[in-house]
């Protein structure tokens, strides 16, 4: 399971990156990077609520002493959600208009995949032991593993 983890976590950190790289190369009214942007929104909010509905109750159903983690990590996952509902917003707001603000999104990812790096860090140095042992293989993992998608291998 922590392979699984560590691998849907290069994925969102391979997206944004690409993102992020496309904002500074592509022309302003670009459509497909806004649909990409928004794309990658709904895959990072994906998986933390597969983690969060999840993940984290099975976790915490078979190590309880893990609650103080489980609890830093949903905080984090509310501060990235403030962060996804503003870059949706800016998005949506390029996508109406002709002359979107590219800039505007990218400092937005910026901060998002700062931050991203610390709670993915912090997740897998924290968890990955728990999911290897005892974590039972319910109804979530395609949540968190594929983003709501198929299951990865």
């Amino acid at each position: 399971m922590s392979q699984q983890l560590a691998q849907a976590h290069q994925e969102l950190r391979r997206r944004i990156s690409r993102i992020r790289t496309d904002l500074g190369r592509r022309r302003s009214n670009d459509d497909v990077l806004l649909t990409h942007c928004l794309a990658f929104c709904a895959a990072l909010t994906a998986h933390h609520q597969g983690e969060d509905d999840g993940m984290f109750s099975q976790l915490l159903r078979e190590r309880p002493d893990l609650a103080p983690t489980v609890t830093k990590l949903v905080e984090d996952h509310g501060l990235m959600a403030s962060i996804l509902s503003r870059v949706s917003e800016l998005a949506d707001t390029a996508a109406r208009s002709h002359g979107p603000d590219l800039e505007a999104i990218g400092r937005e990812l910026d901060g998002l995949a700062a931050i991203m790096e610390s709670h993915f860090g912090y997740e897998e140095r924290t968890i990955s032991e728990a999911l290897d042992e005892r974590t039972p293989d319910t109804d979530w993992p395609d949540m968190v593993f594929g983003f709501g998608g198929a299951r990865r291998a």
